[in-house]
């Protein structure tokens, strides 16, 4: 003999599992359109620099990519999406409607500005270092979509001028965000302190150091310096970009080293611009191949690497507990709790 079944109380229940179904894939539908948005630009930006296809794929893939990255960066920082990818978008439309340079110079150098940004804002803390190293490839993936978005704009720049234009934006939005991320200023500590005193030494340091050994430094010194990126490109097809390797690829994997256990992380990790901004307007000088291109932020990132895991061994050697079973507990209890990658920080 069959069972009876309670049919009424059986279909409330399969209501209200439908309903949280519908929820989930109500709050996921904004991501998947947005990943689908990033997929398809990029998969015109890339057919536009093969080139195949019409000549229009790449100022539309640049367009989708500029809305799509200001949508990401509003939504991530606690802002406004809508307005910001909207106002993105028609600045983008704005520039190739007009086909003057000055509008089409302005919207490359906001993509990139959004794409540096938004390579150190998608990032999470990270217990390990290798979970840090994830975290500094992903920012540059990033950064390295937003300069194939800058150039499909088709600026009319000065190298320099359009790279400085670009780092400088990109730093003073990440002081500006990292500012609230950070718990202010007086989150700091003396230890914080230090660390961001060492980060602007480094990045003054780095963006000096060719006029200095131009105006002060002897004759031999720069050849010598000159014979060995000479050697690195003919050898290994590339030279690392100083500012990468020293600087914006160590704070952006220490800052997410140290935001796993401290907020004040977010002060280094603002520092990190100085590897997703070169990234993002390493296509703007046309004098350097594609090819020469990725292998110098590869190259960067690498020896970034490397730097970046002796820091982070210095610092725990310094203030953590000596011996392998003490480092081991340490990092089972760097669980210091952010928001996902798809969540609002703010």
């Amino acid at each position: 003999m069959s069972r009876p079944t309670n049919r009424s109380a059986a279909t409330p229940a399969l209501g209200g599992l439908q309903q949280r179904l519908a929820a989930v894939s109500a709050s996921r539908l904004p991501l998947v359109a947005w990943a689908v948005l990033v997929a398809a630009g990029t998969g015109l930006l890339v057919c536009a620099m093969v080139p195949t296809g019409p000549d229009w794929l790449g100022v539309v893939g640049s367009v989708t990519i500029g809305a799509t990255y200001a949508w990401a960066l509003a939504a991530r920082t606690g802002g406004r999406p809508v307005v910001f990818g909207a106002l993105a978008l028609a600045i983008g439309l704005l520039a190739v409607w007009a086909e003057q340079d000055l509008l089409s110079t302005g919207a490359a150098v906001l993509v990139t500005a959004e794409a540096a940004v938004l390579g150190v804002m998608a990032t999470v803390p990270a217990q390990s270092f290798l979970r840090a190293a994830r975290e500094c490839a992903i920012g540059m993936v990033i950064a390295g979509i937003g300069a194939m978005a800058a150039v499909g704009f088709e600026p009319a720049i000065d190298v320099t001028r359009f790279e400085y234009l670009g780092l400088g934006l990109a730093l003073v939005a990440a002081e500006v965000l990292v500012f609230r991320l950070g718990a202010g200023l007086h989150g700091l500590g003396r230890r914080g302190v230090l660390v961001v005193a060492i980060g602007a030494a480094l990045l003054l340091a780095t963006l000096l150091y060719a006029e200095l050994l131009r105006r002060y430094g002897s004759t031999g010194l720069v050849d010598w310096l000159l014979d060995r990126v000479d050697w690195s490109r003919d050898q290994l097809g590339a030279f690392p970009r100083p500012i990468v390797a020293v600087l914006g690829v160590p704070a952006l994997a220490y800052g997410c080293h140290m935001r796993a256990r401290r907020r004040q992380g977010w002060w280094v990790c603002a520092f990190g611009v100085a590897a997703t901004s070169p990234v993002a307007t390493s296509l703007g000088n046309p004098a350097v191949g594609l090819s020469e291109v990725v292998l110098s932020e590869v190259y960067g990132l690498l020896v970034g690497l490397v730097l970046a895991y002796v820091v982070i061994r210095l610092d725990l050697a310094l203030t953590g507990n000596a011996g392998r079973r003490s480092r081991v507990a340490e990092q089972a209890a760097a669980v210091r709790p952010e928001p996902r990658r798809t969540a609002a920080l703010l």
